[in-house]
Parts: structure tokens; C-alpha cells; sequence
């Protein structure tokens, strides 16, 4: 499958059709390094932040936008209600570095919803294309809008709001395929997110929900004809996917999969920069729920995730690891390379196979991570 070379959004030329979407809590700026340094990805989103903390300089509404120039180009996703406060949080972005602003309108979390933000703007347009004029008015960079379906499946308003969006001048449109009732269950709808892409006249729209492959990837793309393909939890899970998928819209050809001496390597480095970036005691507390993710794909992982969720230094984490490593040989050949009756299986999107037959041959699927939103 062949994609044009360049995308667009707005005055922003992108290199690639692979994003990062947020996933609160966890695709901070360590995670965007990582996902970079592996490569195939250029633009990122940092997690969904309050505009009002943010003019009240509240510090860990700071945290959550730290950058820095390897973290380029990158977008922050604001979320809030209020005009005014939208615009004013946006420009103090746009004077900071910034490359786009995405505004989050697909958060089924409540304690969102309720203050009319989220999935909330999806059902008021003429509202919240007011407020997205008012930004793109006062902006020189771009203004993206993430979306869902809609709130339900009586009510799936994204192609209606993607075209009051975009005469309001909105930039692009990142639309995951489920509904805010939904949350991350059941399966993702590209019939619903082609639907969007037919909607939209003159703006890219990005696809997004369950691309756990770069296989699923390209499925996407084929089905729903969108522009690019946004991945949140299938990133976390491998950070390799950008790279991977690239390779395949590039050549036509898979990849393999890295070896588990880079898995190891990618994850230390992850470590290194939550270390760097939140210190060594937060750091190591906050890789307690990074960890796991890596060891998905290490086969028998008992004696490496138990400790690793109760690390506070790195010293300690090096440790651990080793005594790892010699545990799991037991599970290898002479070559060093897992048996296959311990190799943890293939990934599966949900919009691509059930999970069907015995157990031992069903693909693995993605959690929803626990964390601030625990069903972003």
C-alpha cells in the first residue's frame, strides 16, 4: 500500500502518517523520546491538560507539557469549556514552542464531561465551534480537534461536527471509532470513521483505536481512507510500531519484531529518562506501571514483574533485572532464544480477529491501563 509522502495540517508538514495520541499518565516526555528514538513518528500529543491550570501556573499542569528540542514537533491536547480560557491557554503554548494545539473532545471521564469538555462538546456544535473559531482566530499555529463517534450509538455526530469544524478552521480532525459510551470496549467501527472522512471537505482526518500492528495499520487506512493513523495504547505497549508500520506503507514488507536484547535496551533507556526528566525516587515509583508493559512481550515474566512494582532506585532495578535474565534462560535454547511453547503470541486488533479457539492460540490484546483516565 502506497501513502502520499507528505501530510498536512494547516501551515504544519508533517513526515509522517503515524501519531502518538495521549494516554494520560503515561505518554509523558520520557515515552515521546522513546518513541522517537526508535523512530517512524513526528508528531506527538502530550497528555490532555486543564487550560484553566494552566493560566493558574499550577505546576503539575507544567509537568505534564515538559519538553524539550529532541520532542519535536509536538502537540499539546487541551481540554476545558471556556472560550476565553481555551484561547488565552493555547496562545501562552504557542509562545512556548509549540507546534499545534489538539483540543480533547472524546474523554468519556465524568469529572470532564460534567464541566462540558470531552465527549461533552460533541453535543453542542454551534457552541464549540465557537470556541474553536475564537482559537483559530488567535493562532498562527494549527488546531486540531480528537473526537469519538459520537456520545452513543443513537447519536453519532462526528461527521456533522468534523464539518461544522472545519468551517470554523480547524485544522484536522483525530477521530477514535468508538462512542463515549463505549469507552474501549466492543469493537472499533471504520465504517464510522470512514464516515468522517467522507464528511470532511478540505482536512486530513486521522484514524485511531485498536492499531496494535502495523498490519492493523494498513488495515485502517485501506477501510476508512484517512489521511493518517494516531496510536495510544498499541504504542505503549510497543514502541516499535511507528518504525514498523512505516516500513510496511514504505515496502509492502513486515518487519520483524526487535529482538529481546533491544527490548531491553529500549526499556533501560526508558527508565534512564523517567530518572532524568522526575527524578530518581518519583521516576522509579512511576516506572512501577511501565515496566509490566515491556515485559508483555518477554514470555515467562512472574519473577521480573513482581519486584519491578515495588522499585525505588535504579541500582535496585539493574539488580533485579539481571536475576531476571538468568531466570528466564531456563526458558531458552542454547541460542538464547525462547522456546516456542513460552513465546508470548501475536498481537491482535480487535476490529481485525475475535478471540476465538482454545486458549493457547488466541491473540493477545491490549489492556486498558490504569492510571488518571482509566478509560481514555
Amino acid at each position: 500500500m502506497q501513502v502520499s509522502r507528505v501530510i498536512a495540517l494547516g501551515p504544519l508538514a508533517l513526515k509522517s502518517h503515524l501519531f502518538l495520541s495521549p494516554l494520560a499518565g503515561y505518554t509523558n516526555l520520557p515515552f515521546r523520546l522513546v518513541a522517537r528514538e526508535i523512530g517512524g513518528l513526528d508528531l506527538a500529543t502530550t497528555d490532555l491538560v486543564n487550560a484553566r491550570s494552566l493560566l493558574e501556573k499550577n505546576h503539575k499542569a507544567f509537568k505534564l507539557i515538559e519538553s524539550n528540542e529532541q520532542d519535536r514537533p509536538l502537540a499539546v491536547q487541551l481540554f476545558g469549556s471556556v472560550p476565553e480560557e481555551m484561547r488565552d491557554a493555547a496562545l501562552m503554548l504557542q509562545e512556548r514552542g509549540v507546534s499545534a494545539i489538539d483540543i480533547n473532545m472524546g474523554c468519556p471521564v465524568k469529572k470532564v464531561c460534567r464541566v462540558g469538555g470531552g465527549s461533552a462538546m460533541m453535543t453542542e456544535m454551534g457552541r464549540t465551534a465557537h470556541l474553536v473559531r475564537m482559537m483559530v482566530d488567535a493562532l498562527r499555529i494549527p488546531v486540531t480537534a480528537k473526537m469519538r463517534l459520537g456520545w452513543d450509538d443513537q447519536n453519532l455526530t462526528a461527521p456533522d461536527l468534523t464539518r461544522a469544524l472545519e468551517d470554523a478552521g480547524i485544522a484536522g480532525v483525530f477521530v477514535h471509532g468508538r462512542t463515549r459510551e463505549q469507552g474501549f470496549g466492543g469493537r472499533v467501527n471504520l465504517a464510522g470513521i470512514r464516515a468522517v472522512v467522507q464528511a470532511a471537505q478540505r482536512i486530513p482526518v486521522i484514524g485511531n483505536g485498536d492499531v496494535t500492528t502495523p498490519e492493523a495499520a494498513q488495515h485502517m487506512l485501506r477501510e476508512t481512507g484517512c489521511a493518517g493513523v494516531s496510536i495510544g495504547r498499541g504504542a505503549f505497549y510497543d514502541p516499535w510500531i511507528f518504525r514498523r508500520t512505516h516500513h510496511l506503507l514504505r515496502t509492502g514488507e513486515v518487519p520483524p519484531e526487535p529482538s529481546f536484547a533491544d527490548r531491553i535496551k529500549v526499556l533501560c533507556r526508558h527508565l534512564d529518562l523517567m530518572v532524568e526528566v522526575f527524578g530518581e525516587k518519583h521516576g522509579c515509583v512511576m516506572f512501577r506501571k511501565v515496566a509490566p508493559w515491556y515485559a508483555r512481550r518477554f514470555g515467562p515474566v512472574s519473577e521480573f514483574n513482581k519486584p519491578v512494582v515495588q522499585l525505588t532506585s535504579r541500582a535496585q532495578f539493574h539488580e533485579l533485572l539481571e536475576k531476571y535474565l538468568r531466570w528466564r534462560a531456563q526458558f531458552c535454547d542454547e541460542h538464547g532464544e525462547l522456546l516456542p511453547r513460552f513465546q508470548p503470541g501475536p498481537m491482535k486488533a480487535s476490529f481485525l480477529e475475535p478471540d476465538e479457539g482454545p486458549a493457547s492460540t488466541r491473540r493477545e490484546s491490549i489492556p486498558v491501563p490504569q492510571g488518571p483516565v482509566e478509560v481514555w
